[in-house]
Order: C-alpha cells, then structure tokens, then sequence
C-alpha cells in the first residue's frame, strides 16, 4: 500500500529548506531550484506546490511568523503562568532581537521580505502582511491595561509608546545585524525604556 502523503508537512518542509537557504544567502538570492536542493527533493515537486517563487515566499513569509509566535510563547511560558504587562511585552520585543541564530534568521528575512514587497511586482501586487496593526495593537493593550492597574506612568500615551518601543526594536535589531552594537546593548537600552514606562515597583530586578 502506497505511503499517504502529507501535504501540509510537505510544505512545511519546503518552507524550511527556504529558510535556511535565505538565512545563509539572503532572501533576493534564493531560486526554488536551490530550495529543492536544501530540502532533499526535486524541482518539480517544489513546482507542484508552489506554481511560482513569489507563491513559495509568502508560504515562506507565513511559516516564519508561525515560528515567530511560537518564539514569543515560549518566552511567555518561561515568564510564569500570569507574567503581567511588562514582562508579556519584554517577551514580544525580546524575540524579534537577533540575540541568537533563531533571531538573526527571523529580523533578517522580515527585513527582507518587507523590502521585496516593495520592490518586486509581484509581491508588491499583495498585502506584504495581513494585519499590519497586530504587534502595535498588542502593545498598546498592554501599555493601557498597566496604566488602569497602576503599573506604568499614568500620564504616558500608550499607542505613542507602543509604536516608540516597536520602531527602537527594529532599529536596534538591525545594529545587532550589522555589527554597530552587541545584543546586551541593545537588551539594556530596552530595559531602559521600559524602566521609564513602568513605575519602579514593577521593574525586573538586575540580573
């Protein structure tokens, strides 16, 4: 009897073999032939997946954010059954930081996938993301739900510092990248910032 198939995991497979191939070549320069090479299979069976590379990218693109909110769980999880506002949003920026290989691979091929969005038609022909606002909504819940409780400067504007603390994550990830600054650089300047949203009571002891 033949062995059945699981389409799903297939292309689970396929979008992982791209990811490593990105993550060592960047994004611009990976071909479904070089992903069919990585995941052991042939170029027809990637074709058969995926009809186009730009189809194999934004698979690619979903299975990376399915990585990324795994990631964030597990920081959650180790942050303790009820971590607070803090602690659920040191866990969402935390992640997206390139302070390990699992990071490093995820903000650089974010960074290039917004980029391609960009400048390649027929990525560009697409929404890049299907919820642009999520990450910023999520913060600004959290900012709002530590001000009602008293945890956070009553007088702070939480979507301004919701959005403030996204675009610093960015800009520091991609130092990290680039070798302007070390990962407990940039880990302290985001303490920084958060010490200064929330009131001394619910700062993180120093480690």
């Amino acid at each position: 009897m033949p062995k059945r198939v699981d389409h799903e995991e297939r292309r689970a497979q396929i979008a992982e073999a791209l990811i490593r191939v990105a993550g060592r070549r960047g994004l611009h320069a990976v071909g479904m032939r070089d992903v069919a090479a990585e995941a052991g299979v042939s170029l027809r069976l990637v074709q058969y997946y995926f009809e186009t590379k730009e189809k194999l990218l934004f698979y690619g693109l979903q299975h990376l954010t399915d990585r990324f909110t795994a990631r964030v769980g597990a920081r959650l999880a180790a942050a303790g059954p009820e971590p607070g506002p803090r602690a659920t949003i040191e866990a969402l920026l935390l992640a997206s930081l390139p302070t390990d290989e699992e990071g490093r691979t995820f903000h650089l091929l974010y960074s290039s996938y917004s980029i391609l969005s960009v400048t390649d038609e027929a990525l560009a022909a697409q929404p890049f993301i299907d919820n642009p606002d999520a990450a910023e909504n999520a913060l600004t819940g959290l900012l709002e739900q530590a001000k009602a409780s008293d945890l956070a400067d009553p007088g702070i504007d939480a979507r301004t510092e919701a959005i403030s603390l996204l675009a610093m994550t960015a800009t520091m990830g991609t130092g990290i990248l680039v070798g302007q600054r070390g990962p407990e650089s940039a880990i302290a300047v985001l303490h920084h910032h958060l010490d200064r949203i929330f009131t001394p009571a619910t700062s993180p002891p120093t480690p």
